[in-house]
């Protein structure tokens, strides 16, 4: 069996022209079912060939137009025809545009409003675009060579190059501010390191963060220090984004990095930001597993060590309760016990319990005293369904730069090449990279959000 697939045009008077795409030839014994249906080749072949046969029906339309002069306003006359090839998803085509020239002031146009130096169609460039924040460069090339009839500008180089233009001209805000204003948003703002191939520069700084509302509403924003990326302007951006208004109550939570709470404070959160629990809670799991690695190889040091055990878990409760000024009475009690330790001998390997045991706790006792404005009560804000701390950004610094840029990546980066990617990601992930490109996240039946649709 064979079948022609007939395109049929029909312009504005009714006149109709016909064209035949390539046949296509089955075998109608279904015992092979390498032979059903329509092969990857064939459909490559299919699409190409519809592509090329309405770029031609348009192209011919589009050259019955008859432009005026840009200078003088005389209609222009036919001068010749110039072929411009351009790459699109379903494969390259070529463009055959006419040229006009002005026979009072002799000047020349090609086209009618042809946008000049372009090579590539706008959805082409998206899915690129979309492909590389989602995959290396490599394998987004070999994806498009695989799924898709494109023969013109596969390299990785290309796709690189065009996601940075995508990235480049992404708007901020980049997403349309919602009609019905929010009460609350939260803000979480944290910070990761990806390896840097600059001279100097062994790690690059990202900064990173979430804006989520209590309805559900999410935006992700991120951005490499010292580059051209305004920070603040895209935490706006995205605040906007989710209906900040007037009266929106504005709560951060960050950690203890000073130059994190001055972006904050540009952005306009007048309000303190708030110590998140993930760090301090790292620091307290450090002291349980210290304490409990202290030898109790004699009677004084098994009841210190009993003790020291005993003690961190209140220390844990005092923070978790907002009662951090009472944390130095747990503090304390450690502190009183740990001459049981003296003279404990380092391992060959690994510095003495007791050693690391002194240097954590003096650590969490500076840790607090320097952050005690910050601290809140946590157990009230978790009971209330409020978040405590920027595991959610943790978890956004995975999925947004490390899955991507750091982990199992052996690659290095340039701040501007890193940026632009990270801008790319971001928008993907906000599904605002463009018309039908990137993915939004999905509401969730609780309060807070799930991370992300991952890549």
């Amino acid at each position: 069996m064979a079948w022609i697939v007939r395109l049929v045009s029909i312009g504005a008077g009714g006149a109709e022209h016909s064209t035949d795409v390539p046949r296509i030839a089955r075998s109608d014994d279904l015992t092979d079912l390498a032979g059903l249906g329509l092969t990857l080749a064939e459909s490559k072949q299919l699409l190409a060939g519809v592509q090329q046969e309405i770029v031609a029906a348009q192209a011919r339309v589009h050259a019955a137009h008859r432009p005026e002069c840009r200078n003088c306003g005389t209609p222009s006359r036919m001068k010749d025809y110039r072929r411009h090839g351009i790459a699109m998803l379903f494969g390259r085509v070529t463009v055959r545009l006419p040229r006009f020239r002005c026979a009072g002031c002799r000047t020349f146009a090609t086209g009618v409003d042809w946008p000049p130096h372009v090579r590539s169609t706008p959805e082409l460039d998206r899915l690129r675009a979309q492909l590389s924040a989602l995959l290396t460069y490599r394998t987004a090339a070999d994806l498009l060579a695989q799924m898709f009839p494109v023969d013109a500008g596969a390299a990785h180089e290309t796709l690189r190059r065009h996601t940075f233009k995508i990235a480049e001209g992404l708007p901020v805000p980049a997403a349309p501010k919602p009609a019905t204003p929010v009460e609350a948003i939260t803000v979480t703002l944290d910070a990761t390191f990806i390896r840097g191939c600059e001279d100097g520069e062994r790690h690059l700084e990202v900064r990173i963060g979430n804006v989520e509302t209590t309805t559900g509403g999410r935006q992700v924003f991120g951005a490499v220090a010292k580059t051209d990326t305004d920070l603040v302007a895209l935490i706006r951006g995205n605040l906007d984004a989710v209906g900040r208004a007037k009266n929106t109550v504005l709560t951060a939570l960050t950690d203890g990095c000073p130059g994190l709470r001055r972006v904050l404070l540009d952005v306009g959160i007048t309000k303190l930001p708030i110590l998140d629990w993930f760090h301090l809670a790292m620091r307290l799991q450090q002291l349980t597993r210290i304490a409990g690695n202290l030898p109790s190889d004699n009677p004084e040091r098994a009841p210190a060590k009993a003790v020291i055990v005993e003690e961190v878990e209140p220390l844990r409760w005092r923070l978790w309760n907002g009662k951090a000024k009472d944390a130095g009475i747990s503090i304390d009690r450690i502190r009183a016990v740990l001459h049981h330790f003296q003279g404990e001998a380092d391992g060959r390997r690994s510095v003495a319990p007791s050693s690391k045991l002194w240097t954590a706790l003096r650590a969490l006792d500076d840790y607090l005293t320097g952050q005690s404005d910050w601290l809140v009560d946590y157990g009230e804000r978790h009971r209330a369904g409020l978040r405590v701390g920027t595991a959610l950004t943790e978890g956004t610094a995975n999925f947004l730069v490390n899955r991507r840029m750091n982990k199992s990546q052996q690659m290095r980066w340039t701040r501007h090449g890193a940026d632009r990617l990270l801008r790319a990601r971001c928008a993907v992930y906000n599904g605002t990279l463009g018309t039908g490109f990137g993915q939004r996240f999905q509401a969730a039946d609780d309060r807070n959000p799930p991370v992300a649709i991952t890549a």
